[in-house]
């Protein structure tokens, strides 16, 4: 019996992480959007951290370079889904209402 390739096996890992990711995100309810979007920026922020070890244990050039990209593209990631979810944040802030001066300063300024 013949081995399967490798690359194969790795491909059928991230179709299937697609799928599984893709319906666990639209199932999840509306309040739970932003603690979602939390984990998510914590899973990148240690994507972050396997590209450094991955371009740091690589010889060639190209594949430092590669490796430097995934880093700043990893980091870019992380910084816009944490803007993203303070955003939302400040959207279920109660917002402050403007109240109107006492009557006693009214006066004094006619």
């Amino acid at each position: 019996m013949e081995s399967v390739s490798p690359t194969l096996i790795n491909l059928i890992i991230f179709v299937l992480a697609i799928y599984v990711g893709y319906h666990v995100v639209w199932t999840v309810t509306p309040a739970l959007h932003t603690p979602l979007m939390a984990v998510t920026n914590a899973i990148s922020a240690i994507v972050i951290v396997g590209a450094m070890l991955a371009a740091a244990l690589t010889e060639t050039t190209l594949g430092k370079t590669m490796g430097v990209l995934a880093v700043a593209l990893a980091a870019v990631n992380v910084f816009g889904g944490f803007l993203v979810t303070r955003r939302m944040l400040e959207m279920f802030r109660k917002k402050e209402r403007k109240t109107a001066p006492p009557a006693s300063e009214a006066r004094k300024e006619a």
